[in-house]
């Protein structure tokens, strides 16, 4: 499961209605790709098959990985689901029958349905060329060193960490990838939206004078909690409510809001180099909501002086909003989740509102760089951004001013690498002031 459908449709600057991952589908334009790579020969890559087919596992068979497979097998002819796994073969063989409406494209057979804590290296270990890395991002830097180490081109779904540490073993993967002519695309699929690309090469192209700061929001309702079960360990439960622990989360701010600062970073054209804010756990404080907080506020500031704002809440009954703004010093750009995009400054621009499908192309693009062997690698990219939003989480948990090179150097480590399900305490919630920057 992914908070992914958490994310609202703006319909004014401070009030949106929810709009579900698979509304926006139904509503795309179409779900071809963007031609990111027109130009490119057409020949295809040939494979350890012997064929130009292409066979794609799926490590993390919940909301978010099953979307994510049917996204792939959307994205390109050529393509064949080959092998699945999660913690139990009963999610693995759920998934297989979701994607069943694929027809030839899904052959996964009941033997290459895998389950528990080592289903992703039977995954990595039966014949595929591509993984789907869409397990929750505590887990995410183990699999995908597992996964560059077998040699496979990797899509990873954001954000690629928790903490520090799992940064650190994310990049040096990312290089170890690159070294070896590996393709990695990352699930920040605003990147891949033409709406953004557009703005973007219009900012960097000075229609709004030099980029000074701007704002960026995520502001949702909150997703709910599984009721606890008579035979769930700890961490049975903490699995199946994983958004509400750091370790496996990461938090709001981490978990979700990594898509908004990662557009921060975008049109800042790098990471921040300081963090400073707030936060807290004011509506859900039950303990069924683990250690996390309920909303973040934090002011990034930018080598050369620029600064943005950036909030984050999950509450219910509140104004909901999704979108960022860029102000230069001639103008100002607005970029509003899917469909609501405008630049004003030397020349005024408002696009359309019908856009092809981004979490479709970002698979295309990694199926085309494969193809015409021309890799791509997102690695470092999506890892400064996930850095980015640990950064101000740390500010916000500690009450700190917390520096890029102080989170990069940070020895926190959440990363947990459990074998089997059972107790599992959970960490108490960050107190500012008290908790200690690491």
């Amino acid at each position: 499961m992914s908070s992914d459908h958490l994310q609202p449709k703006r319909k004014s600057e401070t009030s949106a209605a929810p709009v579900t991952r698979r509304e926006f589908l139904k509503r795309s334009a179409a779900v071809a790709a963007t031609a990111t790579f027109a130009g490119l020969p057409a020949f295809h890559f040939a494979h350890a098959q012997g064929t130009d087919r292409l066979r794609i596992g799926l490590v993390g068979c919940g909301g978010r990985g099953t979307g994510a497979a049917r996204d792939c097998l959307s994205s390109s002819e050529g393509l064949e689901m080959y092998a699945l796994g999660d913690i139990t073969v009963e999610r693995a063989k759920a998934c297989r029958q979701n994607l069943a409406d694929f027809g030839n494209k899904v052959n996964v057979s009941d033997d290459r349905c895998f389950g528990g804590f080592d289903a992703y290296q039977k995954v990595l270990g039966s014949g595929i060329d591509v993984i789907l890395l869409c397990t929750p991002p505590g887990f995410r830097p183990l699999h995908f060193d597992a996964a560059v180490q077998a040699g496979k081109h990797i899509f990873a779904e954001k954000p690629i960490a928790t903490c520090p540490a799992g940064v650190r073993k994310f990049m040096a993967s990312a290089d170890a990838a690159a070294q070896k002519g590996l393709s990695v695309v990352a699930g920040t699929q605003y990147r891949h939206h033409e709406g953004y690309q557009e703005a973007m090469r219009r900012i960097f192209g000075g229609e709004i004078g030099a980029v000074k700061g701007g704002s960026v929001y995520y502001m949702a309702t909150s997703p709910g909690v599984r009721p606890r079960q008579p035979d769930w360990t700890d961490l049975h439960y903490q699995m199946n409510n994983w958004l509400f622990y750091t370790w496996i989360a990461g938090d709001q701010i981490v978990e979700q809001f990594v898509h908004n600062i990662d557009i921060m970073c975008w049109f800042m054209q790098g990471h921040p180099i300081r963090a400073y804010g707030t936060g807290g756990r004011q509506v859900r404080v039950d303990p069924a909501y683990g250690d996390v907080y309920d909303h973040f506020a934090i002011e990034y500031e930018f080598a050369g002086g620029g600064r943005v704002t950036a909030m984050c809440r999950q509450m219910d009954n509140t104004a909901t909003r999704v979108d960022n703004r860029v102000i230069g010093t001639e103008g100002d750009a607005y970029l509003a989740q899917f469909t609501d995009f405008w630049v004003k400054g030397k020349s005024n621009w408002t696009p359309g509102t019908d856009w092809k499908n981004p979490y479709v192309t970002e698979h295309k693009v990694l199926i085309e760089s494969i193809r015409a062997n021309r890799k791509v690698n997102e690695g470092r990219q999506v890892a400064e951004s996930t850095l980015a939003a640990i950064m101000g989480r740390m500010a916000a948990y500690t009450g700190q001013v917390v520096s890029w090179d102080q989170a990069m150097n940070s020895k926190l480590n959440l990363m947990k690498d459990p074998t089997a399900f059972g107790p599992m305490p959970t960490d108490p919630v960050p107190m500012p002031g008290k908790t200690k920057l690491e």
